[in-house]
C-alpha cells in the first residue's frame, strides 16, 4: 500500500476526492506513477495480438489513463481555485511531462495503425450511434493532431506543444500575481461617496486585516465592479480602471506581451504543420460554425444590427455626463453613468435589489427551478471532504431518490483563486460493466463575502452569473452516456454555452423570481414593480454589450486567423480591431490580450464567438418554454433527454433539431435583445 492517497482507491463517500489527506508533495510522484500506468495500458493495446476491433482498441483506449485523469482534475482545479507557490511550481514541472505523454500517445504509429484499421474496417451497422461517434472522434483526434506526419514534423509538433503548455500556465500565473500586487488605499472616507455602505465596511475590514489605515480595494471582481459603478470620485475610478486594464501589461516580471506573441506564433506554426492555413481554421473544423468566414459573417451581421443602437446609447451617456461638466467620457465613466441612467430611467439600482438576492436564497432558487424542470433534488452534506472551508457540498438525486451527482459550490474571492466564474468537474459520468458511474461537479465564482452582520448579497448580474454556471453544472450532472469523453460538457465548443445561457432566462421570469427573490430580513417576495423594472431594463445598453462581446470575438479571430510574424506591438493590433467598434478613447496603458485568459489560457481560442453563437440557440430554445410554460414538464424533459443527457454523443445540430424541430435562427435573439 503506497502512502499517497492520490494513488489508492478513495475510501470516501461516492469516491470523492480526499482533499484534506492530500499533501502538495504527493502530486508530482502521483503524476509520474499514473503516467507510467497509463503508458502500460497503451502498450497493452499495441501488444494485443488479436485483430484490432472497436472493443479491444477504441473502447480500451477510452478507458485508459483513468487514474491520471483523476489526479489531473484534482490538481488543475485546485491550481485555479486554491493555488499556492508550491502548486504553481508543480504545475510548471508537470505540464511539460503531461504534454509529452499526450504526444507519445497521439503520435504513436503502432497505436494509430490499429485505430485506423478499426476506422476503415468496422461494420458500422453493428455499432450504436454513440459508438460511431466515439470511433470518429478517436480517429480524428489522432489524424488531426499529427499521427500521419513524418518524424521530423512530429518532433517539431512535440516541441511546440511542450512550449505551449508552459506558456499557457505562465500566462495565467502572471495575471493572478500582477492583480494580487495591486491595492488602492483610500484614507478619507469622504472620497468614497456613492459607494454602498456594505462595500465601505468590507474595504475597512480588508484594510484592518492588512494592518493598514483607511479603506483597501483590490482588483477582485466584485470589489472592482462595485467601485467603478458607484464611486463618485472620478479620479479614483480612473485609477482602478487603469490598474485593471494594465494587468500583465506593465514593465515588470509579470508582463504577458511576449507570451501572447509566442502563443499566437506557435499555434499558427502548429496549424501549418498539420496542414491548415491558421489556428482558427484548424479549430473551427470541429465546431458548429465550421469556418472563419462563417464566424465573421455571423459576427458582422450582429455588429451591423447593434452598431447604431450602441452609438445612441453612448450619446446618452455623454449627455448625462455633460451635466457633471464632463465633456469627454472615458472608460472609467461607463459603468458609473450606465448605473445612474438606469436608476433614473427605470427607478432601479443594484442596491435596491440586493436585499432580495441573498446568495443562499438564490442558490436554493436555482435548486428549486431544477427540481421543477428536471425532477432533481439537492441535499447539503458535510460528509464530503473539501479543499477550503468556504466550499459547500450537496448530494443530487433524481425523482426516484437515486444518486445523480456530487455538487460542490465555491463562491468567494480569496488569495490564490483566479477571478471570474466557471464550472468544472472532478469526475465525469460514464457507464461501464452495466454500472452508471455518476459525476462530481463544481461551480466556482467570486461573489462578495458575507460580513459579521450581513449575508452575501448578489447584484442582479451576479444572479445571472450563478444561474449561468449552474446551467453548465446541470449539463454535467444530468449526463447519461456510455463514454466519459462524450459525457456532459464534452461537446463542440460553440454548443457548450447553450445550457448555461439558457438557464439565465429564468432570472427574468416572475414565476421563477418569486421562488427565491425574497428580502433577507422580512421574507417579502420581490415586488411586482421591481420584476417589471428588471424585465424593462433587460435590454438596457444591450447594443453596447453586444458590441463589446463581438469585439472580443473579433480580437480572438484576429490573433488566430490573421496571425503574422510581423506583429510586434500588441496594442497596435488591438487598435486595428477596436477602432471602428469601441466608442471610448483607447487607454494606452491598458491591454485586453495580456489578460484575455479565455483564449490564451482557457479553451476558447478561435472560439470566443461561441458566447454570441449560443445566445442565438438559447433564445430560440427558451421561446419554446415561453410558448408552453417556463416549467412545462414535457418541454423540460425533451430538453433534458435531447440535449443535457446526450453530451457529445451526437452532432449538436442534430440534437438541437431533435428538440426544436428546426434549425436555429437569430430572430428570437434579436427580439429579446431589442436589436430589431
Amino acid at each position: 500500500m503506497i502512502n499517497n492517497f492520490l494513488l489508492n482507491d478513495f475510501n470516501t463517500l461516492y469516491s470523492t476526492a480526499p482533499f484534506s489527506k492530500i499533501n502538495e508533495s504527493d502530486y508530482l510522484p502521483a503524476f509520474k506513477t499514473a503516467i507510467e500506468k497509463a503508458k502500460a495500458e497503451i502498450n497493452d493495446i499495441i501488444d494485443d495480438k488479436q485483430d484490432p476491433s472497436f472493443s479491444n482498441t477504441i473502447e480500451t483506449l477510452e478507458c485508459s489513463g483513468e487514474l491520471l485523469g483523476t489526479i489531473s482534475s484534482i490538481f488543475f482545479n485546485l491550481n485555479s481555485a486554491e493555488t499556492t507557490d508550491n502548486l504553481q511550481a508543480i504545475a510548471q514541472e508537470v505540464s511539460p511531462i503531461l504534454s509529452e505523454y499526450s504526444n507519445d500517445i497521439r503520435l504513436n504509429k503502432e497505436l494509430f495503425y490499429k485505430i485506423k484499421y478499426v476506422f476503415d474496417n468496422t461494420d458500422r451497422s453493428k455499432l450504436s450511434v454513440e459508438q460511431i461517434t466515439l470511433l470518429d472522434k478517436t480517429y480524428k483526434s489522432f489524424s488531426r493532431n499529427g499521427a500521419d506526419l513524418d518524424e521530423q514534423s512530429k518532433n517539431k509538433l512535440r516541441k511546440i506543444d511542450l512550449k505551449l503548455s508552459e506558456l499557457s500556465l505562465r500566462f495565467g500565473e502572471n495575471i493572478l500575481a500582477d492583480g494580487n500586487e495591486f491595492e488602492l488605499i483610500v484614507e478619507d472616507v469622504s472620497k468614497l461617496k456613492g459607494l454602498p455602505q456594505d462595500d465601505i465596511d468590507n474595504a475597512k475590514k480588508m484594510a484592518e486585516d492588512s494592518k493598514k489605515e483607511g479603506y483597501k480595494f483590490t482588483l477582485d471582481m466584485p470589489i472592482y465592479i462595485a467601485f467603478v459603478t458607484y464611486v463618485d470620485n472620478r479620479e479614483l475610478r480612473e485609477t482602478i480602471t487603469k490598474a485593471f486594464g494594465a494587468r500583465a501589461f506593465k514593465d515588470n516580471s509579470y508582463n504577458n506581451e511576449q507570451i501572447v506573441l509566442d502563443i499566437a506564433r506557435l499555434r499558427h506554426e502548429r496549424a501549418n504543420i498539420l496542414g491548415y492555413d491558421n489556428h482558427a481554421t484548424y479549430v473551427l473544423e470541429e465546431r458548429m460554425a465550421k469556418s472563419v468566414s462563417n464566424v465573421l459573417e455571423f459576427t458582422n451581421d450582429l455588429l451591423d444590427k447593434a452598431k447604431s443602437i450602441s452609438v445612441k446609447e453612448f450619446n446618452l451617456l455623454e449627455e448625462y455626463a455633460l451635466k457633471d461638466g464632463i465633456n469627454k467620457i472615458e472608460k472609467w465613466d461607463s459603468a458609473y453613468y450606465t448605473e445612474k441612467i438606469k436608476k433614473n430611467k427605470f427607478d432601479l439600482d443594484n442596491e435596491t435589489l440586493k436585499p432580495y438576492f441573498e446568495l443562499n436564497n438564490v442558490l436554493e432558487g436555482a435548486f428549486t427551478i431544477a427540481e421543477k424542470l428536471y425532477g432533481i433534488t439537492f441535499k447539503e452534506t458535510t460528509e464530503i471532504d473539501v479543499y477550503n472551508k468556504e466550499v459547500r457540498t450537496y448530494i443530487v438525486s433524481d425523482n426516484k431518490g437515486e444518486f445523480l451527482s456530487v455538487f460542490y459550490t465555491d463562491f468567494f474571492p480569496r488569495k490564490g483563486k483566479r477571478n471570474g466564474a466557471w464550472m468544472t468537474s472532478y469526475k465525469s459520468q460514464y457507464i461501464r460493466n452495466n454500472e452508471n458511474s455518476r459525476p462530481h461537479i463544481s461551480i466556482v465564482c467570486n461573489f462578495t463575502k458575507p460580513t459579521g452582520s450581513k449575508p452575501s448579497f448578489l447584484t442582479f448580474m451576479e444572479v445571472t452569473t450563478l444561474f449561468h454556471e449552474f446551467g453548465h453544472a446541470l449539463h454535467g450532472m444530468l449526463a447519461n452516456t456510455t463514454y466519459s469523453s462524450l459525457s456532459g460538457t464534452s461537446v463542440l465548443w460553440d454548443f457548450v454555452e447553450l445550457p448555461s445561457q439558457l438557464m439565465e432566462n429564468w432570472c427574468y421570469q416572475k414565476e421563477a423570481l418569486s421562488l427565491f427573490a425574497k428580502h433577507y430580513e422580512t421574507g417579502e417576495v420581490l415586488p411586482q414593480e421591481y420584476i417589471d423594472k428588471i424585465k424593462a431594463a433587460a435590454n438596457f445598453m444591450e447594443g453596447s454589450q453586444t458590441m463589446r462581446q463581438l469585439s472580443f470575438g473579433l480580437l480572438d479571430m484576429k490573433w488566430h486567423s490573421e496571425y503574422s510574424s510581423e506583429i510586434k506591438n500588441i496594442k497596435d493590433l488591438e487598435k486595428s480591431v477596436f477602432e471602428n467598434i469601441d466608442l471610448y478613447p483607447s487607454i494606452e496603458t491598458s491591454c485586453m490580450s495580456t489578460a484575455f485568459a479565455h483564449i490564451f489560457q482557457g479553451g476558447y481560442s478561435a472560439a470566443y464567438y461561441s458566447y454570441k453563437w449560443a445566445e442565438v440557440l438559447d433564445a430560440d430554445v427558451f421561446s419554446v418554454f415561453e410558448e408552453n410554460g417556463i416549467f412545462d414538464a414535457e418541454t423540460a424533459n425533451s430538453f433534458k433527454e435531447n440535449i443535457l443527457s446526450k453530451g457529445g454523443t451526437i452532432d449538436p445540430m442534430d440534437l438541437y433539431e431533435k428538440f426544436r424541430g428546426k434549425k436555429p435562427d437569430s430572430k428570437a435573439l434579436l427580439k429579446r435583445a431589442g436589436l430589431v
